[in-house]
């Protein structure tokens, strides 16, 4: 876990520094102007918000049904879950996760960032999660997970699916 973590966080740092490099050098113009900045501040601050509230949604739901027992540590799961938003999609966390460096971008409000930069990290994560969590998932809750991942794909951008991921719901 704080391998992953480090990684998001040097994903993060280095698409700011990268982003804002590549922009001095190529993208001056568009980077120097207030109006895209207003525009990507807005929509930045926004998709933020939306990826909170999924998050914590989420986040709740794991830890209300994810565990069987007392002896589970606080961000592990020892149930595998499959109700609510995990009826639609495998990874529901992980797709707020996944457009957090979109949402940094536009804040920032660094072109690079948000055109070039964040879709590549938005693919690594993708890649990560294809070849690292999912091989961990199989390895902890075997057939259950395999049969799982073929009734419900990694993520899911239907509108019902997308609803229940971010419905604020009392505990």
């Amino acid at each position: 876990m704080k391998k992953r973590i480090t990684v998001w966080i040097a994903m993060m740092l280095g698409g700011i520094i990268g982003g804002l490099w590549l922009d001095w050098r190529r993208f001056r113009k568009l980077l120097l102007n207030p109006l895209f900045h207003v525009v990507t501040l807005i929509l930045g601050v926004l998709l933020l918000q939306g990826l909170r509230t999924s998050s914590a949604n989420t986040g709740r739901m794991l830890a209300r049904l994810g565990k069987e027992g007392e002896d589970v540590p606080r961000f592990e799961t020892n149930k595998l879950v499959k109700s609510g938003v995990y009826s639609c999609m495998r990874h529901p966390m992980h797709l707020g996760l996944l457009f957090f460096p979109l949402a940094v971008a536009l804040i920032i409000g660094s072109p690079a960032f948000i055109f070039i930069i964040a879709p590549l990290e938005m693919l690594l994560m993708i890649a990560m999660i294809k070849f690292i969590e999912e091989p961990e998932a199989i390895a902890k809750f075997g057939d259950e997970y395999r049969e799982y991942q073929k009734r419900t794909p990694m993520f899911n951008f239907s509108l019902n699916c997308l609803k229940q991921l971010i419905q604020i719901k009392g505990d």
